[in-house]
């Protein structure tokens, strides 16, 4: 797949550079919000609008940001995507602006929006880095909404505050919807996601490698080979 296409972007952020499952970015909204599925979606969708506008703003705006300032600048375009978010939310969603409460202002310091913006905004076009910055937000929210699924479910019986699990046959598990619950979920997310990228299907034991197999030139007598 060729390099900075959307797809190739798009399968990026959500598979081989998820933010959550890989780079492990942007935790302290991870493991707080997550107590259902509807903040995790919540949240990461939020995170998401932010990401591909300031991606596509900073790389518009590359060439005439001078050197000295870029970090302050990045983080004043940020800043004001951020502030238009939850005003949004205020309006339209008030509940969920509720439950995330302070973590929406946070995302301006989100270490992966501010780490897109350095490390790919203000190398590439707008186009490619409008993608990037949607790739990475749906790894982020794809990782945050399983997350507070499994707590959710786990923790209370229910599932988008649909009861899934009868009381009388489950007994809700309290502590996956507290702190250490999310560290316990995560940690597992980890290790099947670490145990699906290192699974190689067809290599088998002894199996000889593309290079290994290529023949190594024998000296002879009087220098050739």
């Amino acid at each position: 797949m060729k390099k900075n296409t959307p797809a190739e972007r798009l399968v990026n952020g959500i598979f081989l550079e998820n933010p959550t499952l890989v780079l492990t970015l942007g935790m302290c909204p991870t493991l707080a919000v997550t107590t259902s599925a509807i903040n995790g979606l919540g949240m990461g969708l939020t995170t998401t609008a932010v990401l591909m506008f300031s991606n596509m703003i900073i790389s518009l705006l590359r060439d005439f940001i001078p050197d000295r300032v870029r970090i302050p600048s990045y983080i004043v375009v940020i800043a004001s995507l951020v502030t238009i978010v939850q005003f949004v939310l205020q309006a339209y969603v008030p509940a969920l602006n509720d439950a995330l409460g302070v973590y929406i202002p946070l995302i301006v310091v989100n270490c992966i929006i501010l780490g897109r913006a350095e490390s790919y905004a203000g190398k590439n076009g707008p186009i490619s880095s409008f993608f990037d910055g949607l790739g990475m937000g749906l790894g982020f929210t794809l990782s945050l909404t399983i997350l507070g699924a499994l707590r959710e479910l786990l923790g209370a019986g229910t599932f988008f505050n649909l009861k899934l699990l009868p009381e009388g046959i489950y007994t809700p598990i309290t502590i996956f919807i507290l702190a250490p619950g999310a560290f316990l979920v995560l940690s597992c997310m980890v290790a099947i996601q670490n145990k699906i990228k290192n699974h190689t299907p067809g290599e088998k034991a002894g199996e000889k490698t593309e290079d290994a197999e290529e023949e190594i030139p024998v000296v002879r007598e009087g220098g050739e080979a």
